[in-house]
């Protein structure tokens, strides 16, 4: 019978072969096997598993190899390694040892522009790269790598004026947390690179061998769990027979296991850290006027900047002026850009959104 199923398996090829080109197969095939690999990528790029992401990145490459020429998920592939490896100064991707990860990837970014739909998705990703370029290097102490780091994106990339006056300012007076870096930090590049392979993957699918070996593996499920049925429904009806047999006999005592009643239920069911609610701390702080309730979320990021960040100065009327110059330029709500152009001594951009509501109040703007 297996010699059988084994000459009917080879006679299928040869049938298949006679229609259609094996080399185009193995290029069809090839390419469900990249997609996969390129899917699981994005997988282990949004749950920040470094290991494992490295791991299937080695797997795609090697599938790579039996491709013709590099296709742009093989870019963005390369792309997502740097950004994930972006904290550690000591890897290198580039010849040039001065061009770390981030830069190395604000440049593979300049070349997958025609792959991003949303343009201010693509300038917001940009303009992350480059702060944290100087944010990373400035966490590990490196000072003139930061330095480095604005002079090389100055010759090699497109650096606007007003970006590159601030962060000559903060790498000058060496402020890690500044507010400005906080407000572009790490955790908002990953957040916004996740958007844009949400949306590359929305309008290029690559789970057709993803969602084959999702119903195999479900149909496997169902087979055994029919197996499973029978052994039980013999062990059933034994029991059964024996419970008949004991009666004929005229046993009729009966044994039956105890039933022990839970007089409480037990309430600690488990939960996974995705089910949990963020927990806030509420704090009361006495004033000379009044008691002021202040509710602060238990973040680290928050707790460092407050430690470091100087008391914002009273406003004056040219940070008003650079404030309606950057709402005229910008349009209302594009805090984050008006920052960039204007020197608001420290404040950020919900400092920035609150002086507006009280300049309109006030009927202060046109």
């Amino acid at each position: 019978m297996a010699a059988e199923n084994n000459n009917r398996t080879a006679s299928d090829v040869n049938s298949i072969e006679e229609g259609v080109s094996f080399s185009h197969i193995t290029a069809v095939a090839t390419g469900w096997m990249s997609d996969f690999m390129f899917l699981s990528l994005c997988r282990r790029f949004k749950e920040s598993k470094r290991d494992e992401f490295n791991e299937t990145l080695s797997a795609f490459q090697t599938i790579q190899k039996l491709s013709p020429k590099r296709n742009e998920k093989a870019k963005i592939c390369d792309f997502l390694a740097r950004v994930m490896h972006g904290k550690l100064l000591d890897v290198q991707f580039e010849d040039d040892a001065s061009v770390m990860a981030l830069m190395s990837a604000a440049r593979l970014w300049s070349d997958l522009k025609n792959t991003v739909a949303d343009e201010s998705l693509f300038k917001n990703v940009a303009i992350l790269l480059i702060v944290q370029s100087v944010a990373v290097c400035l966490e590990k102490g490196e000072r003139s790598s930061a330095s480095s780091a604005l002079r090389w994106f100055e010759n090699n990339l497109e650096l606007p004026q007003g970006l590159r006056v601030k962060l000559s300012k903060i790498v000058a007076q060496a402020e890690t947390y500044h507010p400005f870096l906080m407000s572009f930090s790490f955790s908002r590049l990953l957040e916004t690179v996740q958007s844009y392979l949400d949306a590359y993957l929305e309008k290029n699918p690559s789970d057709y061998l993803l969602k084959a070996a999702s119903k195999m593996v479900q149909s496997s499920h169902k087979t055994e769990g029919l197996e499973d049925e029978g052994p039980r429904d013999s062990s059933l009806s034994k029991k059964a027979s024996d419970v008949t047999e004991d009666r004929k006999k005229g046993n009729t005592t009966c044994h039956r296991p105890k039933r022990k009643l839970l007089s409480t239920i037990n309430t600690d069911v488990w939960k996974p850290d995705t089910c949990k609610k963020r927990h806030f701390s509420l704090r009361r702080i006495s004033s000379n006027a009044s008691e002021l309730s202040q509710m602060t979320e238990n973040s680290p990021d928050t707790k460092k900047a407050q430690k470091t960040r100087k008391p914002p100065q009273k406003w004056t009327s040219q940070l008003d002026k650079y404030l309606k110059d950057g709402v005229k330029r910008h349009g209302q709500g594009k805090w984050s850009r008006i920052l960039m152009d204007y020197d608001f001594e420290g404040r950020t951009g919900t400092m920035l959104k609150d002086r507006w509501r009280v300049l309109t109040r006030a009927h202060e703007v046109g």
